[in-house]
């Protein structure tokens, strides 16, 4: 059974970008955990590609065959989204946990969650001590995770165990898709299912049309612990070119300033020129040109990234073999790596239109 929750209420058309968000971000999926995403990406693109495969590692692999001698383009879209796991049960049934992926330990306390046991899922509540019974030095303090625990109702180890809960299981934050003002969304996961969205819609606006690229829609996993699918499943594509899509840090909100980014949410995709700086992706330049000049062609507007910190699966995918020629489409997306991710629908469609465009023009640069 799904656990997927089909809470699109205020979507204003099925199958819309909106209504895709909305059901891929309500969806489970912590890394290692990508079963549910896959089988989604299966059931919607079905009907748009020739071919649909899962490798050993459970990438999802759709391909829509081009020309013969045409070039391979590898679309890689992480599935995955960060998470806890049951480290062990206390005798009073409280579990402790350990992070899947990169939280900052205060966007964790008091969260509500759902627990994904071997019976089904259960909701449960991460708390920690209240404020009452603190010491003067403990309320000066942040609150780690590993002081914090979570309740879900067990009344001892034994009752926990029952409820189908053991080491190893796997945590979900319990947040679903809202609309904002403007255009602007909210939910967990954007990181990345903005860009799996991405990756599906474009492939299913190429349907029908003859390319004479072959295009490798990948949906990876375990990228948010160490890259690890986008390794793998490279090396199955042997892609001559390859795009990540993903999220990125925009520099528009308090607490941060323009020297830490200088993008903004609703003015477009990012095409990355460098991440961490320069420990992960420097793009290729025959990339860069392939995305800035179909962008142009295009009219599409775009925002060029230069980061400090974080990378993408691209860092994988071009390394990979003897390299492969890489760059990034991101969507800019305040909040990364909490419960209560924000980006900008308009932003969504434009990445869409760059993709799409550039996939028609592929042959002319590779």
């Amino acid at each position: 059974m799904s656990d997927t929750k089909q809470n699109t209420k205020g979507s204003t058309k099925k199958d819309s970008v909106e209504f895709y968000l909305a059901k891929y971000s309500n969806a489970y999926g912590v890394s290692g955990n990508e079963t549910e995403i896959s089988q989604m990406l299966k059931d919607d693109l079905k009907d748009y590609v020739d071919s649909i495969e899962t490798d050993s590692m459970g990438n999802f692999i759709a391909v829509k065959e081009g020309d013969q001698n045409g070039p391979k383009i590898m679309l890689a879209a992480h599935m995955d989204e960060i998470g806890l796991m049951v480290k062990h049960i206390d005798d009073n049934g409280f579990l402790k946990f350990v992070k899947i992926g990169g939280w900052f330990d205060q966007t964790l306390l008091n969260q509500r969650v759902i627990v994904h046991t071997q019976n089904g899922t259960i909701y449960g509540v991460i708390g920690s001590k209240p404020p009452h019974v603190m010491t003067p030095e403990d309320s000066k303090s942040p609150i780690k995770h590993k002081d914090m625990f979570i309740d879900v109702g067990a009344k001892d180890k034994e009752d926990a165990e029952k409820l189908g809960i053991r080491p190893g299981t796997y945590i979900s934050i319990d947040r679903d898709f809202k609309k904002l003002a403007n255009d602007r969304v909210t939910s967990k996961s954007f990181d990345n299912r903005a860009g799996v969205v991405i990756m599906l819609e474009a492939i299913k606006r190429l349907s029908g049309k003859k390319l004479k690229s072959t295009v490798y829609a990948v949906g990876t996993v375990q990228e948010e612990v160490g890259l690890k699918g986008a390794k793998t499943s490279t090396y199955l594509c042997d892609p001559d070119v390859a795009i990540a899509i993903d999220t990125t840090i925009p520099g528009d909100h308090p607490g941060i300033t323009k020297n830490d980014s200088a993008l903004e949410i609703g003015k477009g995709p990012v095409i990355t020129v460098v991440d961490a700086s320069g420990r992960g992706l420097i793009a290729s330049p025959q990339v860069l040109k392939w995305l800035e000049e179909t962008a142009k062609k295009s009219k599409i507007p775009i925002q060029l990234g230069v980061g400090e910190g974080g990378t993408t699966d691209a860092t994988s995918i071009h390394l990979t073999k003897t390299g492969v020629p890489t760059g990034t489409i991101s969507i800019a997306t305040r909040y990364i790596h909490s419960p209560v991710e924000v980006l900008d629908l308009k932003d969504m469609e434009e990445s869409i239109n760059l993709l799409v465009a550039a996939i028609k023009s592929a042959d002319k640069y590779f």
